[in-house]
């Protein structure tokens, strides 16, 4: 977007318009001293009658074409609110405020540009002009999310792209009277220490059960759309007037995972991000000729923008086995290259960019009511910003082609891999080696199991109930002794104190033992307290078994999965990786 776009005079360039505030010591947007200025940003469209301002956040359906009337004004901002009048040039003001860091600067110019990809855009331009709040399309999640995002746990995002062909340009692709399914689907999960995350895409051909989906309709009126069994991923989106609300409650079914917001984009959303930052970086291990997709490029590394980038995503049939799963990877690669861009000194030094990628991310989204303004982006962008990429796994759901079909056309959930790996984000357990990790703690904890193991008819233990459900104690006691030949074991009751997490306290030479029950009941070697022995019902010395809040029945481990299943396609966002 060039300077004449935004209203100003053709030859004065966005960036020399940013000062810094000697009051806030921030960055704020200022005209030129010979444009004329405005009391308060001017509304994209008339207010209704009897109000002062456009409405903030207004709703529309997921994909909705606008138009907009070209060269569009952006009028410059208001004075910061309590903020002294600026002194007359050639007078002398206060002193300056001590200049912001460059890293800290960094970080109040782009607020989000370190989240993930849309977000970069959104939370980029907090600084910016109270107008953006306008650019925002939301509809209601219909109470199927957890209420919005907290900065105190972890955090998960459901990403949506649709099929829908609005807009400028994107009529010719596919199918022009798709009602928009959910086309590309990511559950983005960050750590509730924001230490790592996962970006976990759904295949669009994975076979689900639907479930019914109380849905908000145009008028406010309350509408329940029939679920669906056994249908494609993608139907939960779109078909049947079903909104991204359903799309939600179809991945807390599939997942047991419950999203915080959603954010929907359109075809447009890649086209305008990647000409904002002029382009990202793609690599490809053999040359490309989609008509298809309309992409034609050769093997090696091209930057690509606008709708060679959008050919980029959208192509299939000419990488990898030529499906969906296939377009899966090319996609993340793709989100990856872009990610690494908006962290660039490139993008992050400058306004022009910043501001260019405000506009783009803001036009681009439809949100849920959570997410309906500038400042909640803003949050989000910040709590995603402090986040490394090299952190960030991209995986993709564990799925098999459906052994129902004679020709392959949809996929199933690969049971094992697929439980494995939607625990480990539903229990914050990071996909990548994260080095902040307290290794010398970890290492003692993974000693405690190391080393031989007593027979289970030698093991020794009192079983307490400190916090599980009421009968727990009995319960573990007879599956011991009836199904692992623990015989040596008896039901102590309940413990002096509720523990949030169960616990084994056994003597140093109870070792063995300890280690036989961990193996046994799948306890994790924080679990294991070294500590002292209790003598028993018969006089002799036993371990002590407390379960706590976090036992889920007898015979279920307890220990989440150290690591995705070796099967799980995945990569992170910081390594450059070719299409083939």
């Amino acid at each position: 977007m060039d300077a004449q776009s935004r209203g100003r005079a053709d030859d004065v360039d966005p960036a020399d318009q940013w000062v810094l505030n000697p009051d806030t010591g921030e960055y704020e947007l200022r005209p030129p001293a010979s444009a004329p200025r405005s009391g308060v940003p001017s509304p994209r469209k008339p207010p209704a009658s009897g109000t002062g301002r456009a409405e903030r956040g207004r709703t529309r359906t997921p994909g909705r074409a606008r138009t907009e009337a070209p060269g569009r004004a952006v009028p410059p901002p208001r004075r910061r609110r309590g903020a002294p009048q600026e002194p007359p040039p050639g007078r002398r003001g206060r002193r300056p405020v001590k200049k912001t860091s460059k890293g800290k600067k960094a970080l109040l110019w782009t607020g989000g540009t370190m989240a993930f990809v849309l977000l970069a855009g959104a939370g980029a331009g907090y600084l910016y002009i109270e107008h953006l709040n306008d650019n925002i399309a939301s509809v209601s999640d219909d109470g199927a999310g957890t209420g919005g995002f907290q900065k105190d746990r972890a955090i998960n995002i459901l990403l949506i792209g649709t099929d829908k062909r609005t807009g400028k340009g994107n009529e010719s692709y596919g199918d022009a009277g798709s009602v928009g399914h959910a086309d590309t689907t990511i559950l983005l999960h960050v750590s509730k220490d924001r230490s790592n995350a996962t970006a976990l895409s759904i295949p669009r051909d994975l076979i689900v059960d639907v479930p019914d989906c109380p849905t908000t309709q145009e008028d406010g009126t309350q509408k329940v759309i029939p679920g669906s069994r056994q249908v494609r991923f993608n139907t939960s989106l779109g078909q049947d007037g079903r909104t991204p609300s359903c799309t939600m409650r179809t991945v807390t079914e599939l997942t047991g995972v419950k999203p915080d917001n959603f954010m929907v984009a359109d075809f447009n959303a890649v086209k305008t991000l990647t000409s904002a930052v002029g382009g990202v970086e793609v690599c490809l291990g053999k040359d490309i000729d989609d008509p298809d997709s309309h992409l034609k490029l050769s093997k090696g590394t091209h930057t690509i923008e606008g709708e060679q980038a959008l050919a980029f995503v959208r192509t299939r049939h000419a990488v990898g086995f030529g499906g969906d799963l296939s377009r899966i990877g090319l996609q993340q690669q793709f989100l990856s290259a872009l990610m690494r861009k908006l962290k660039s000194n490139d993008t992050l030094t400058s306004p022009s960019k910043m501001l260019d990628l405000a506009e783009a991310g803001t036009e681009a989204l439809t949100v849920d009511s959570q997410l309906d303004s500038i400042g909640k982006l803003k949050d989000l962008g910040l709590e995603l910003g402090k986040l490394d990429t090299k952190n960030l796994t991209f995986a993709t759901t564990p799925v098999v082609d459906n052994p129902a079909e004679k020709v392959k056309s949809t996929v199933v959930l690969n049971e094992s891999s697929a439980a494995q790996v939607f625990r480990m984000i539903r229990d914050d357990v990071s996909f990548t080696a994260v080095k902040q990790q307290k290794k010398k703690e970890k290492a003692a904890e993974a000693a405690r199991l190391k080393g031989t193991k007593a027979p289970a008819s030698e093991v020794r233990v009192r079983v307490l109930n400190g916090g599980a459900v009421a009968g727990s104690a009995q319960e573990t006691l007879s599956w011991l002794q009836n199904e692992e030949g623990v015989t040596r074991s008896e039901n102590g009751g309940n413990a002096p104190a509720e523990l949030a997490k169960t616990t084994l306290e056994y003597s140093p030479d109870q070792a063995d033992q300890a280690r036989r029950l961990a193996d046994l009941m799948g306890l994790s070697g924080s679990a294991m307290k070294p500590g002292e022995s209790v003598t028993n019902a018969q006089g002799l010395p036993s371990m002590t078994l407390t379960l706590g809040k976090d036992f889920k029945g007898a015979g279920v481990p307890l220990t989440a999965p150290a690591k995705a299943p070796e099967d799980v396609q995945k990569s992170t966002a910081d390594k450059v990786e070719c299409a083939k």
